[in-house]
């Protein structure tokens, strides 16, 4: 039984994925998520100005670190020895650690700090956080299909993905298609930050093709489509069409991103 008029869509994939889990009759709305137009819309001043309230330093590289839940943990687990992944990394190089939303440990306030790590969990937004970032690492987070849409370096974290696609289950091969390098070991991760591969030629060629086929409606007009179909009624012919990729201008990252060779 239909519950819904409406499905909303960021990309071909997951309207094929949805298709399959949950047919219906309702209506395919292939127009980009609107949480997903600040990645377009905002400036060079918004990118600073998140970056000064998070208490980034001036000039350092802003890593953000964000893992997903685990089915068969308890509780949060970083998964990583932060401080020693910043030493290892680069001098220049901080965290924003971001847990997954099923731990929230207290509320919507400041980032709290300790070290080169910034807790970012509890910020109210994490568009904010990812704006902030020069860079991210992740395992299998959805997080990482955001992110994408500011053509940043990304990184996968893979240190469990056998244990991970046995437990919770997966609707694409991440080791196959992955947005950026894939790293296995803390040595490892650190490495691509201190070498710079993190952000190289390989690293942003994984990404491009990521981002044709995860980020092709993300063009910071999405919530314009909705609300104008879904509100206002109008015809989809009447909407405004999608901006290709290649046209679009994603949120500038701070002056300290850099390939590091």
């Amino acid at each position: 039984m239909d519950r819904w008029d409406f499905n909303l869509s960021s990309n071909p994939h997951s309207t094929r994925v949805w298709e399959r889990a949950f047919p219906g009759s309702y209506e395919h709305l292939e127009y980009g998520y609107p949480r997903n137009d600040v990645y377009v819309t905002a400036g060079a001043d918004d990118v600073a100005r998140i970056r000064a309230e998070l208490g980034i330093p001036e000039g350092a590289r802003a890593v953000l670190y964000a893992p997903t839940h685990r089915d068969h943990h308890t509780g949060f687990v970083t998964g990583l020895d932060l401080e020693a992944f910043c030493a290892a990394a680069g001098d220049d190089v901080v965290v924003l650690l971001r847990a997954h939303y099923f731990y929230d440990r207290g509320g919507r306030g400041t980032a709290g700090r300790t070290g080169k790590v910034i807790d970012v969990s509890a910020h109210r937004s994490s568009e904010d956080v990812c704006l902030a970032a020069d860079a991210l690492i992740t395992d299998y987070s959805s997080i990482m299909f955001d992110y994408a849409n500011l053509d940043r370096p990304i990184v996968v974290y893979a240190d469990d993905w056998d244990v991970y696609r046995e437990i919770r289950g997966v609707c694409f091969d991440l080791m196959e298609a992955p947005p950026g390098p894939v790293v296995r070991t803390p040595d490892e991760l650190a490495r691509v930050f201190r070498d710079g591969s993190y952000a190289g030629a390989e690293s942003a060629a994984l990404r491009a093709r990521f981002r044709e086929r995860f980020c092709p409606f993300d063009d910071g007009r999405a919530a314009e489509r909705v609300v104008r179909r879904v509100l206002l009624g109008e015809p989809p012919e009447a909407l405004p069409p999608v901006i290709p990729l290649a046209e679009r201008v994603p949120a500038p990252a701070a002056a300290a991103t850099l390939v590091r060779s």
